[in-house]
């Protein structure tokens, strides 16, 4: 058997376990040329970097919602109807005759199209007034007959002989608008025989639960190291699974939020359905119902309203008129008059430049810097956190879950220019006035607000705990570990007060 001499170090792994060797410690001057030799001691930086600042994302939701308790699998609530008729519908004859007093029209579709319309439930009823418009003008008229159950209705012009003379409508399917603005009866009519009753509109949504894990063995919990770490939820010392506990715990916290922003609910179209199937701890098992859950984002597409956004095409700042279409949607909807911007980096600045362009612009003379006291020199610091427009108050504030690239950030720099892109929300401020199907009565509520499954027995908004061998023996594993759960959705009423910017 040979004998080698020593002289360096031998690197290779030891043959048996535990064995004590250079090897199993950390080398500061490995790959620098040096050895265990070196006798001179680095310089170590044990406090870890922060390179990130505060990485979490959640905190949109606490600032304009609120949370509280529910103890079912589903959460219904009403809102309420438009209070004016007023309706899509077809131009199917424009002339006179023995039937058809001076037009016929036949009722289409609701002129918002949010609350399905059914056939035959109209309310318009002979002896109204009516305002009829398509692309070649508007006629008022009079309602000669609208039977009761029946889509259609004749209408008597007052300015002219029928639809087709003066303005004439042609003839088509969905061309027409018609908005009822009153009604007259000459003397000694009888009175009306058909009444209208108000519109319901009922919404729900359902919880989800989430849940998260995080283990250490019992060795590795008892085992000190040399980088001092902290994190988002203060903790800090030289054991190393405080960072990874830590990490589970901060990033739950922000699937708590994002998953109310992003969630989405099955559909007929969705493969869960397709095949028969819902989700079981996160795979496709047996047969089911839907789901899934409703979140802001699919809420607002689905009964809010979406925008092209503040554009900044080549360098240019955004116009007040691209702006000022937002305010005429908001203005068709509940017209609330404040509102919250939550935006990403380049909408904000897009925004900024917006109102800087206005100063010493006296042709502007409807921009109010109202939020800062009139003042242009407070303005003139060119990073706008409120304005007033019109009638409308705005508190703008940027939203770091749609800057970072470990969250839309990255979504949005790949889909941009499409609906996939989110590069802000407008949020109505205050409460919505809204009838709570389990309690029988009205509440005022926000428009945002969690709902979380919670009873006398279990609270279940937001659940931590611990087993294993360390600490508090629980169990004969040794190990730490850590469970996270929540059961949760969002509420998201009025959606037609909000806004996407795409």
């Amino acid at each position: 058997m040979a004998i080698t001499a020593g002289g360096s170090l031998n690197l290779v792994p030891g043959a048996i376990q535990g064995e004590t060797l250079n090897t199993n410690y950390l080398d500061f001057a490995s790959g620098a040329g040096a050895t265990w030799a070196e006798q001179y001691l680095p310089e170590v930086m044990e406090k870890e970097a922060e390179v990130f600042g505060n990485r979490t994302v959640s905190g949109f939701l606490s600032q304009v919602g609120a949370e509280e308790a529910m103890a079912s699998d589903q959460v219904i609530w009403s809102e309420q109807g438009r209070l004016h008729l007023a309706y899509t519908a077809d131009v199917t004859s424009t002339t006179a005759g023995a039937t058809v007093s001076g037009g016929r029209l036949t009722i289409a579709d609701h002129i918002d199209t949010n609350a399905a319309y059914v056939a035959n439930t109209h309310g318009i009823r002979p002896g109204d007034t009516v305002l009829v418009a398509t692309t070649a003008g508007t006629t008022k008229c009079y309602v000669t007959d609208a039977a009761n159950g029946s889509d259609v209705i004749d209408v008597a012009p007052y300015t002219q002989t029928d639809l087709g003379t003066t303005v004439v409508h042609a003839t088509g399917t969905g061309n027409a608008r018609v908005f009822v603005y009153g009604s007259e009866f000459v003397k000694g009519a009888a009175g009306r025989t058909m009444s209208n009753i108000a519109s319901h509109l009922t919404y729900s949504n359902k919880p989800i639960i989430l849940k998260d894990y995080y283990e250490v063995s019992g060795s590795d919990s008892a085992q000190i190291g040399w980088v001092e770490v902290s994190g988002e939820d203060g903790q800090s010392g030289y054991f190393w699974y405080l960072k990874s506990a830590g990490e589970t715990r901060s990033r739950f916290s922000d699937y708590l939020e994002t998953a109310m922003l992003e969630g989405e609910l099955v559909g007929a179209a969705g493969y869960a359905t397709a095949v028969g199937a819902t989700l079981v701890d996160g795979a496709l098992a047996g047969a089911g119902t839907e789901s899934g859950t409703e979140g802001l984002f699919a809420a607002v597409r689905e009964r809010g309203n979406a925008s092209g956004g503040i554009t900044q095409a080549a360098g240019a700042p955004a116009n007040l008129a691209e702006f000022d279409a937002i305010l005429a949607e908001f203005d068709s909807q509940g017209g609330i008059e404040e509102n919250m911007l939550f935006l990403e980096r380049d909408a904000s600045l897009a925004i900024d430049d917006m109102l800087a362009t206005m100063w010493g612009n006296s042709s502007t003379g409807s921009t109010s810097y109202g939020v800062f006291n009139n003042s242009e020199d407070m303005a003139l610091n060119l990073g706008f956190s409120g304005f007033r427009r019109g009638s409308y108050d705005f508190y703008k504030s940027d939203m770091k879950y749609l800057n970072q690239k470990d969250t839309r950030g990255a979504i949005n720099a790949i889909a941009t220019g499409t609906t996939g892109e989110i590069r802000g929300v407008f949020v109505p401020a205050g409460v919505s006035s809204v009838y709570d199907q389990s309690l029988g009565k009205n509440l005022k509520r926000p428009f945002l607000h969690i709902r979380y499954r919670a009873s006398q027995a279990d609270n279940r908004k937001y659940k931590s705990w611990v087993v294993g061998s360390v600490g508090s023996a629980t169990s004969g594993n040794d190990a730490m570990e850590m469970h996270f759960l929540s059961e949760r959705c969002l509420v998201t009423q009025g959606a037609n007060n909000f806004m996407l910017l795409n």
